[in-house]
């Protein structure tokens, strides 16, 4: 019981650290009239473009809470016999959605505040401005984690039951992916109309003023790349965490391995549970094989805090100086769980083959992170050698960044590959869940990492705006490159545990619907039927999110081109873009596309469930954990390559701004664009949401 305690202690104590850096953020100086002219204006269109989300998600939300308390809490008898007397499920569900909201909304709120007094800083040095912008991503990251501990600790303590709280994932999951889907058909609209006719067309710097674009650019790097990715990351946590809480519960974790370490893991599980393979383990919720996860999420949280006050750097750091100096803070941090993690599970009595389960998930998904640091940094040859293919034109950079995306799949498959092999070998199934928390364990820091790049995007344009000059434009501009490179190693750490988290509540589903090994193969038509279904999910799911974002570039662009000729003296600076209008056009569009890639990825497994049985919804998850998370490695690394090619041409290499290599190294980035923010990212969540509904609406399967 203490160590429940000890964890909601841990979520509290992050929310403070998250308050103390945001004071310390909103004391510094936001600029001139004309810098916080442009960053009212950024923040004023993001918090109109999530008011308008979220009020539509609201009706979402009360759908699903409507039909969790019809289908599952009430008609549903659950796996003991009795009836709920209250929609526990729904209840949950709709905290997990409200948590998965608040964790973007936070991110967004700070970032949008941070990007104008980061942009001061650069006037000072490259450190002041890392600082206050890393301080931003961590404000994101201390909110992200102390939310979903505090969140799924509550609704662990308060019902007792892993399928309720699993509800409380399947909320946080289904906003994540309207939030990540919304938010990158948004940015991403804008990001294009920006480059194509601004850069290529009309032949004016990256955020110049004079583009109508310029300002749903920059609002969509907050709504998209900050309030998205928290919903999307704050989902992978706890995610993360109720599958390991799932397989101590049903007893699924142990059925794989048959060691030592798992013979003690089954006594452990008999001993504190009379009712094995069931739902209902109330009476035995604070035993250490469920609590566990928890106590390692929490230890995670006081690392992740000590470890952002080792990131620092001095005045014209290189690229590989800039990684090091983030990478300083997430190695610390790593060491640091390591230690508690060793010290916690020799005081709770527990084979000590756990604790290099956890190992195995902080060195893979380390490996997974620097794998896509190697392939989308310009400091390797890579994307230096995708930055050369412009010299021959658009289609060879286009078919060299694909290439290379495909390519850079090999080392996360592999690793993921090995890491579910000594996982399973130590504690089964239930070590694989084990793996992907401590794989997340450090995310409090990795997040700031990954959520500190959007702020210096926003700051270089909000530099360009105002005129200021070209050394604090090269300041945010390397901060930003770093950022597309830390934003794929962020991205690389989501995808690799959600095929961790998937297959373990994969695991969990086949225990509560009673899912026989032997009628659970490749042999059985239905299975087979299921997983080609779920490998055609993700492919759809990315061409429904690739087609709306063209379709709400190709408005924009349309918008853009009109402005320009019809606005008088807008090019000669003489007049003002109609931004508003811009900023309309994104909104409109990604409010109208979200909606049938997020319905697919909920009602395709029911339906399956439904019609071809629980066999076929097995086979539908693999299928899609497989598909999904090759294709989302692929899409975000290549999108990551042709952005950093083209920052590499722009720092002066092969011709330089306005060059024909430029040129066509801007088409390759608008074709990355989507990849790298919109569909690559998402599909982590879509698998780990397919997973999550499945084992929701388990019982309608029986």
């Amino acid at each position: 019981m203490s160590i429940i305690y000890i964890a909601i202690g841990a979520g509290v104590v992050s929310l403070i650290f998250a308050l103390i850096q945001t004071l310390k953020i909103l004391r510094q100086d936001e600029g001139n009239e004309s810098v916080r002219s442009i960053g009212k204006a950024i923040q004023q269109g993001a918090v109109a473009f999530l008011s308008r989300e979220y009020r539509f998600l609201a009706f979402f939300v009360l759908a699903v809470v409507i039909i969790l308390a019809v289908f599952i809490d009430y008609d549903i008898l659950d796996r003991v016999g009795t009836e709920r007397s209250i929609p526990s499920t729904a209840i949950a569900y709709l905290v997990g959605a409200i948590g998965s909201a608040l964790a973007g909304y936070i991110g967004m709120s700070i970032a949008v505040r941070a990007n104008t007094r980061t942009v001061v800083k650069a006037q000072q040095g490259l450190n002041p401005a890392l600082r206050i912008a890393f301080s931003s991503g961590g404000v994101m990251g201390a909110c992200v984690v102390g939310i979903g501990i505090i969140g799924v600790t509550l609704m662990y303590l308060i019902f007792r039951d892993f399928s309720i709280v699993a509800g409380f994932g399947f909320g946080a999951s289904s906003i994540a992916l309207f939030a990540r889907v919304g938010g990158g058909i948004y940015t991403k609209a804008a990001d294009v109309g920006a480059d194509l006719v601004g850069k290529i067309e009309a032949g004016i710097p990256e955020d110049d003023p004079r583009n109508p674009a310029t300002i749903a650019d920059n609002v969509g790097d907050n709504v998209g790349d900050v309030a998205g990715m928290g919903a999307d990351l704050f989902e992978s946590y706890v995610g993360s965490i109720i599958a390991a809480i799932a397989l101590a519960a049903v007893g699924a974790g142990f059925l794989l391995t048959d060691n030592s370490v798992a013979s003690s893991l089954i006594s452990e599980f008999k001993s504190v549970s009379e009712l094995e393979g069931k739902s209902d383990v109330s009476s035995s919720f604070d035993a250490s094989l469920f609590v566990l996860p928890i106590l390692i999420a929490a230890i995670g949280i006081g690392a992740s805090i000590l470890g952002t006050f080792l990131v620092r750097t001095g005045e014209g750091a290189s690229m590989g100086r800039l990684l090091w100096a983030l990478r300083t803070g997430i190695f610390g941090a790593g060491t640091l769980v390591l230690i508690g993690t060793g010290i916690a599970i020799y005081l709770m009595n527990l084979p000590f083959d756990l604790f290099w389960v956890i190992v195995v998930g902080l060195v893979a998904g380390q490996i997974i992170g620097t794998s896509s640091e190697v392939y989308t940094s310009y400091e390797y040859r890579f994307t230096v050698n995708l930055a050369k293919q412009a010299e021959t034109g658009p289609a060879t950079v286009i078919i060299g960044g694909i290439g290379l995306g495909m390519l850079s799949t090999l080392i996360p498959g592999l690793t993921v590959v090995i890491a579910m092999w000594l996982a399973s070998d130590l504690a089964g199934t239930y070590g694989v869940a084990l793996a992907a928390v401590g794989m997340l364990s450090t995310l409090g820091i990795t997040l700031a990492t990954d959520a500190y790049g959007p702020v210096a995007d926003n700051a270089g344009g909000i530099a360009e705006q105002a005129h200021m000059g070209s050394e604090v434009r090269e300041r945010t501009d390397a901060l930003d490159s770093l950022g597309n490179t830390t934003a794929a190693t962020g991205k690389g750490f989501a995808i690799g545990s959600a095929v961790l988290t998937a297959l373990a509540l994969m695991a969990a589903y086949a225990e509560i619907t009673d899912i026989k090994i032997e009628t659970f193969n490749l042999l059985e038509t239905k299975v087979v039927m299921g997983l080609l279904i779920g490998s055609i999910t993700p492919f759809m799911f990315s061409a429904l999110t690739m087609q709306a974002v063209g379709r709400a570039a190709n408005s924009m662009v349309t918008e853009v081109r009109r402005q320009f000729r019809e606005i008088p003296g807008l090019m000669e600076g003489e007049a003002e873009a109609d931004h508003a209008r811009a900023v309309d056009i994104s909104t409109t569009g990604s409010m109208r596309e979200m909606v049938l890639p997020g319905l697919l990825a909920i009602i395709t497994p029911v339906l399956v469930g439904i019609i071809l049985g629980a066999e076929a919804l097995g086979g539908l998850l693999i299928g899609a954990i497989g598909t999904g998370f090759l294709l989302a490695i692929m899409m975000a690394n290549a999108g990551g390559a042709w952005d950093n090619a083209k920052k590499y041409i722009e720092a002066g290499n092969l011709g330089g701004k306005g060059s024909d290599q430029h040129s066509a190294a801007v088409v390759g980035d608008t074709v990355g664009d989507p990849f790298k923010d919109t569909s690559g990212p998402s599909l982590n969540i879509l698998i780990k949401l397919m997973s999550m509904v499945a084992l929701v609406f388990a019982p309608l399967f029986l």
